[in-house]
């Protein structure tokens, strides 16, 4: 076999392949045989018919043609391997010659990841948050904490905000009652926002068997969107009774005696909150840094692929769980479907731009993924999944995703040595170090949550290769 390369762009390739006809063979062995197993000819046995047989009832051109077919996925192989080139997705195939006894040729255009130049990395300097907890803050999160230790009391006054009442609900369409637009005791937190718009205003100022009616546009159901008039009935009144802060509280919230040492926990929990969001943030400005370092070529065609995956992910996926078309999104969004398109293009090079350089990275840096890093992402992408780690590992080993999560926890390492080598100061001017961290694993592991929050499509460019 030959091969040649011939470079289109800086993503795409033509492979140029001539195969003497001694070399298909084993595929034409193949063919004859397979031939022979679908096909009865009488005077012979089933799978017994000779190839002079075959070629005469069934033409020479069909066993061509299964040979081929059998043979081209091989020779495309050997010459991508050959050329040491890497492939994305599926390639362009077409026969050029074929003549029996002699010679296949053919040609294949395949989009290939590109030349990636990584420049120094050491001196990029990014600015984040200062880690700031107030007292303020802390009054907050333990407030936040006594809301769920609340008790509730009937009272026999106007409701008012914060109360829990129970209500009755009718909606109505062009002035009929829908199906699914009634529903009773219905227990409603005045001032959550949890309901209908305008259901606050309506409630407020009801003592029970008041009702009142209101214009709302419906979040769900059979006249989702549609405007409606609701009529709610107010059957009861609770007011929400907080407890007293004190230490018999904290003994009641946590495993601490005294208030002040359950303020302690608070305000430490909140530092290691903020803490995780500044090495986030950090994480974000520094791949952002590095990415504007690095010209990257970005293949059409894996572009259009992955605009189109992100479209359908999040209208068949996120907004199908939220019950909202694409329509309806974008009004919310305050967005054209113009500016909604740029948006996406514009996310998906991104994606693409930081799988191409982190995985360059890895190469050049020589990274490697160990058993305990691969173990702790497969339990966080089990955990976020809703499956159990087992169930999870056995999913992934059976859609043959293991290489997928290795190349997802190695980007998280490329990422987290580039961190390392930035200088990152915050808004305070002081220097903030993030390579002194005592768990390297949860370093890496948020790293990677990192990246893949940026390619966001499901689906990996690396996935796709076909090599």
């Amino acid at each position: 076999m030959k091969s040649a390369v011939e470079t289109l762009n800086p993503t795409r390739v033509r492979l140029t392949v001539e195969v003497p006809f001694e070399e298909l063979k084993d595929s034409l062995d193949a063919a004859y045989k397979k031939i022979n197993q679908q096909v009865t000819v009488k005077g012979f046995r089933k799978g017994k018919i000779p190839a002079r047989v075959i070629d005469q009832r069934f033409g020479r051109g069909a066993v061509l043609e299964e040979a081929v077919n059998d043979a081209l996925p091989k020779f495309y192989t050997e010459a991508v391997n050959e050329a040491d080139l890497n492939p994305l997705g599926q390639p362009e195939v077409d026969i050029t010659e074929l003549k029996d006894g002699e010679l296949l040729s053919f040609t294949a255009e395949v989009d290939i990841r590109p030349a990636i130049e990584i420049p120094d990395y050491s001196g990029i300097e990014v600015t984040v948050d200062a880690i700031e907890v107030s007292d303020e803050d802390v009054e907050k999160s333990v407030e936040q904490l006594r809301g769920r230790f609340a008790s509730t009391k009937d009272v026999e006054r106007a409701a008012q905000d914060g109360d829990v009442v129970t209500i009755d609900l009718e909606a109505k369409v062009d002035g009929e009652v829908l199906e699914d637009g009634v529903a009773q005791d219905v227990s409603y937190t005045i001032g959550s926002g949890e309901l209908l718009e305008g259901i606050d205003e309506a409630v407020k100022g009801l003592e029970a068997g008041g009702e009142a009616t209101f214009a709302s546009q419906l979040k769900g159901g059979s006249a989702e969107g549609k405007d409606a008039e609701v009529t709610v009935k107010v059957t009861k009144v609770s007011a929400r009774e907080l407890p007293e802060l004190d230490d018999e509280f904290a003994g009641l919230a946590s495993e601490f005696d005294t208030l002040e040492e359950l303020k302690a926990d608070s305000r430490k929990r909140l530092e290691n909150m903020k803490q995780y969001d500044q090495a986030t943030q950090a994480q974000e400005r520094v791949l952002e840094k590095l990415l504007e370092l690095v010209e990257v070529p970005i293949p059409e065609k894996l572009l259009a692929d992955e605009v189109q995956t992100r479209k359908h992910n999040l209208e068949h996926h996120q907004l199908g769980q939220m019950g909202l078309s694409i329509e309806k999104y974008l009004e919310i969004q305050g967005k054209t479907v113009e500016e909604f398109d740029a948006e996406t293009a514009e996310q998906a090079i991104k994606g693409i731009k930081t799988q191409f350089v982190l995985d360059e990275l890895v190469n050049k840096e020589k990274l490697n993924v160990n058993q305990e890093e691969l173990t702790e992402h497969l339990m966080r992408r089990a955990a976020s999944s809703g499956m159990s780690p087992d169930q999870f590992a056995q999913a992934v080993v059976e859609g043959g995703q293991v290489p997928t999560l290795v190349g997802e926890v190695a980007r998280g390492k490329a990422l987290a040595a580039v961190v390392e080598a930035a200088k990152v100061t915050d808004t305070n001017g002081e220097v903030v170090d993030l390579s002194d961290d005592e768990d390297d694993e949860n370093a890496v592991e948020q790293a990677a949550e990192t990246v893949e929050n940026v390619v966001e499509a499901d689906g990996e460019i690396a996935a796709d290769e076909a090599k």
